[in-house]
C-alpha cells in the first residue's frame, strides 16, 4: 500500500484531485495529515531511541543440534 500524505493545510484543493487522479490504483490511499503539536522526538539524541528499539525476527528458527550422517545405500 502506498500512502499519498496531503498536509492539512492543502487539502481543500489537493484532496479531491489526488483521490481522483489514483481512482483506478487500487494500491495508492490519498490520506491528510492531521497530526497536531510538536514532533515529540525534536531535539533528542536518536540514540536514545536506538536503546528502546525492539528488533524482532518472526523467522522460524532450526532446531538445535546436527543432522545424522546421510548413508548412500550403493
Amino acid at each position: 500500500m502506498i500512502y499519498s500524505v496531503i498536509p492539512e493545510e492543502l487539502a481543500p484543493e489537493l484532496y479531491d484531485r489526488m483521490v481522483e487522479y489514483y481512482k483506478d490504483d487500487p494500491n495508492v490511499k490519498v490520506i491528510i495529515d492531521r497530526r497536531e503539536g510538536p514532533d515529540r522526538r525534536a531535539g533528542q539524541d536518536p540514540a536514545e531511541f536506538k536503546e528502546k528499539r525492539e528488533v524482532r525476527d518472526r523467522r522460524h528458527r532450526r532446531v538445535p543440534g546436527t543432522f545424522p550422517p546421510i548413508v548412500s545405500g550403493d
